[in-house]
Parts: C-alpha cells; structure tokens; sequence
C-alpha cells in the first residue's frame, strides 16, 4: 500500500521500520510498534500514531519543550545503530516523539 517498503527491524524490540521514498529524494520516513499497553480509551493521550521530528541535540530540545509547558512522557532511550527517542506531551496533550540521529547509539 502506497508503495512503502515495511521492514521488521532486528533490533531488541518488535519494531517495523517504513521506508516511504528513495533515501535520496526528501521525505519523511517512519515505523510502528507494537501497542505497549491494552487499546487506549477515549481519555488516554495516545490513540493514534506518534509524528517524530528530527531534531540536531535531543537534550537541547526536550530542555526546550519543558521550558514551554511540554511534557517528557518517555525520557530519551537509544536505539542503537540509529539514534536516540523520546516521546513529549505538548500543551494540549498530544503526544509527539523527538529523534536525533546517532548512529553510534548504544
């Protein structure tokens, strides 16, 4: 469908990664994961996908969106190979994700 290539990534968690285009033209990329928890109600803030923007200096911008009234739901983790994550609440409680790039991430 849309033509994305899916892939199962062989990393330590059950995580599918979506090439949306050729690496060489701009696009966004993106992945799923398998729901942590049971379906989430009406109430809870995650009941679609998480948007993650890539960012320069994680630490710089998780500072930043806390500085703004944001949230940090999940602190920053690595994945390793690939980068480093973690995922904000902003003002109006929707939940987003921040990555920077590292592929020396352990």
């Amino acid at each position: 469908m849309f033509g994305w290539k899916i892939e199962k990534w062989a990393g330590p968690i059950e995580y599918w990664s979506i090439t949306t285009g050729k690496q060489e033209e701009p696009g966004i990329n993106g992945g799923l994961m398998r729901r942590q928890v049971g379906e989430p109600g009406a109430d809870t803030p995650i009941s679609t996908y998480i948007c993650t923007i890539d960012v320069p200096d994680i630490d710089k911008y998780l500072n930043q969106i806390q500085k703004h009234g944001g949230k940090v739901t999940m602190e920053k983790r690595s994945i390793p190979g690939v980068g480093w994550l973690a995922y904000c609440l902003d003002t109006e409680k929707n939940i987003f994700g921040i990555m920077q790039p590292d592929r020396s991430a352990r």
